[in-house]
């Protein structure tokens, strides 16, 4: 893999970055079994190969931020497939070298996923938060999988898809230790956090604090991303990451998206606008989609 020439923090002062889409649609596109309660962590045991063609298809689309395959990961989740922490933590670790890996000479900064605790638990817990554990008690659970990542060598911890405050607390404490750069992202509706926040407070949080290189919101329809950039900008301080979902909603019950299409790469522009500086796509939004996004940046001269 090919470096960027700045590090992330510095390369989004410069301008516009493009993140990945959603790493999901591309490997069930290409044929992959999601169903599984590690979802596409699965695929670090049982077919990496995979992982790496998803990721390569996001770098030829323009992605220059790849964010890894452990989104949904827990060394809980690898016992219940046998797997012992020696094992787990090597998971954890390839994930950020299969990123590396896909990147082959383009230079693109790898986003090491660390999904919120609902996540972990495979039952739609992420959009509602509130899971009855205390921030001491949900430090205590991010911590190990922080630490696996973090000795992996990504370039950025992305803290992503956190429904509410008490969680996002957690995390920060979480990776202090690391040295790492991270970026703070939400998932959010009608202006407040999944947990019923003002999004105004939830972005606080991250006023001041100088690991914090971005923050923002993902895994929300493009609309609520849309409205929640200029809050995060305003009151985080911080450049903002934006990446929404296609639009559908997820039913944790069906296990299966449902609704209109909602995303537009086209809106991109507008959200540079009011300060939005790592610009990508989440769930339901693929390769296509993204160099869309990246190309309507370059038009507009972003």
């Amino acid at each position: 893999m090919s470096a960027p020439a700045l590090p992330l923090a510095a390369a989004l002062a410069a301008g516009p970055v493009v993140l990945d889409g959603g790493l999901s649609n591309q490997l069930e596109a290409q044929g992959c079994d999601l169903s599984d309660a590690l979802w596409s962590a699965r695929l670090l045991a049982d077919a990496p190969e995979e992982i790496v063609a998803a990721h390569r298809e996001y770098v030829r689309a323009g992605a220059r931020v790849l964010i890894t395959a452990g989104y949904q990961a827990s060394f809980e989740g690898f016992a219940r497939r046998g797997l012992g922490r020696r094992e787990a933590a090597a998971l954890f670790g390839l994930s950020v070298a299969l990123a590396r890996e896909a990147a082959g000479e383009t230079p693109v900064h790898v986003a090491a996923s660390v999904g919120p605790y609902g996540a972990v638990q495979a039952d739609g817990g992420e959009y509602r938060g509130r899971y009855g554990l205390t921030v001491r008690e949900l430090e205590r659970f991010h911590r190990p999988r922080i630490e696996a990542l973090a000795e992996a060598g990504p370039d950025v911890l992305a803290l992503e898809t956190v429904p509410d405050v008490d969680e996002a607390e957690a995390l920060l404490r979480a990776v202090e230790h690391t040295g790492l750069p991270v970026w703070l992202s939400y998932t959010v509706e009608g202006g407040r956090t999944r947990a019923g926040q003002p999004l105004a407070d939830a972005f606080d949080l991250v006023a001041g604090r100088d690991q914090v290189i971005a923050a923002g919101v993902n895994c929300c329809t493009a609309e609520d991303a849309s409205d929640a950039v200029g809050v995060a900008a305003g009151h985080s301080g911080k450049p903002v990451v934006v990446y929404p979902n296609g639009g559908e909603r997820w039913d944790a019950v069906r296990h299966r998206w449902h609704g209109p299409v909602t995303f537009d790469p086209l809106a991109a522009a507008g959200w540079v606008s009011r300060g939005a500086r790592l610009l990508g796509g989440c769930c339901r939004v693929g390769p296509e989609d993204v160099a869309q996004l990246a190309a309507a940046l370059r038009r507009e001269g972003c």
